[in-house]
């Protein structure tokens, strides 16, 4: 029920999601920059004050290697379809994070991507057609128009009706795991992998993942305080200002995973909440964040920081008291795959370094 919930969730998120174009803007990334083991952290992460922009590094998705794909190959998906992929000419990855066409272009197929969702935005994919529509809605007539030989997508997308025509054309359709977080991210590498006739490549692509992931996580460790109480307390909040929409993200959202990751406190987890839900002002003043993380064009939906006072609940944060906001491009934060250790990094140096 809860992975079920989770996905309820997501689908909704996306009716009301619209980052714009899917285009990451040219200052969400940040060129060059020292490794974090170089940088100087703030006295103190939890009264430090003023909003920051976490940027990434040169984010593109740099392939591992550049395989030719073996098939006819048959996988079972996630929901436990047999499907049979015959050729990876032409590929559509899509869902809400973007994570499935990173996947397919780190492991060396970019080339083969012919389309692609809102929510993938890095540099490499920028100039394929978009087939999603109104956010993150499907459009069928896009779809079909780029004539797939297979399609790698998950629950997240809608409408469903869209991809069962696909299906129904006979186009190979792979359905993978929606949830994103570290200990998804090896086995949607590998899955993506094996359905594409490429199995050996994701397993490099899942050592190098791991190993970027590792050594980032440790030069976090270095600059995060170590006694308990000096953590910075961190809560993710997913706001679409214009509809409405204020949840809050907690335990198995992925949120969770970055914040524990970045050697901060997750509030939401803290409390007990899981999946996402919509903001309770009294919880969330009760979790008292000092620092309120979230998208960027989440925060340019409520009119920006200067207007964050109006989400249910920020007023009462410390993070409010002291605009203490961290926001990233939308297409990035949550997005996991090849992309892990560049989104920590940046997210790491906002939160301790800015």
């Amino acid at each position: 029920m809860r992975a079920l919930s989770l996905v309820v969730a997501l689908v909704l998120l996306a009716a009301c999601s619209s980052p714009p174009g899917g285009a990451r803007d040219a200052a969400s990334q940040a060129g060059d920059r020292p490794p974090l083991s170089e940088l100087t952290p703030i006295a103190d992460p939890r009264t430090h004050e003023g909003p920051t922009t976490a940027l990434v590094a040169n984010n593109d998705v740099v392939p591992i290697d550049r395989p030719t794909p073996a098939l006819p190959v048959t996988v079972t998906d996630n929901q436990d379809t047999v499907v049979t992929v015959t050729s990876a000419d032409r590929v559509l990855a899509l869902d809400i994070s973007g994570t499935l066409a990173a996947t397919v272009f780190g492991l060396g197929l970019g080339d083969r991507v012919v389309g692609r969702d809102t929510s993938t935005g890095f540099p490499s994919a920028r100039h394929l057609p978009l087939v999603t529509v109104n956010g993150h809605q499907l459009n069928a007539e896009a779809l079909m128009s780029l004539r797939p030989t297979v399609v790698l997508t998950d629950t997240t997308l809608g409408p469903w009706d869209a991809v069962l025509q696909l299906r129904d054309a006979g186009v190979p359709v792979v359905v993978l795991d929606p949830k994103r977080g570290l200990e998804n991210n090896a086995p949607i590498v590998r899955t993506v992998a094996a359905a594409l006739g490429v199995p050996a490549t994701g397993e490099k692509l899942v050592r190098r993942m791991d190993s970027e992931i590792t050594t980032t996580i440790a030069q976090i460790d270095r600059l995060a305080p170590d006694e308990q109480e000096r953590k910075p307390r961190v809560v993710f909040l997913y706001l679409r200002g214009q509809a409405g929409i204020y949840y809050l993200f907690g335990k198995g959202s992925g949120a969770d995973a970055l914040i524990q990751s970045l050697g901060a406190v997750d509030v939401a987890t803290e409390a007990g909440l899981e999946g996402m839900r919509p903001i309770n002002p009294e919880a969330l003043a009760k979790a008292r964040p000092d620092v309120i993380l979230l998208m960027t064009g989440g925060l340019k939906s409520v009119g920006g920081v200067d207007n964050m006072q109006s989400v249910p609940g920020v007023a009462q944060t410390p993070a409010a008291q002291r605009k203490r906001f961290v926001d990233m491009d939308d297409t990035a934060v949550l997005g996991f795959g090849p992309q892990t250790a560049a989104v920590l990094d940046g997210l790491a140096r906002a939160l301790y370094a800015p």
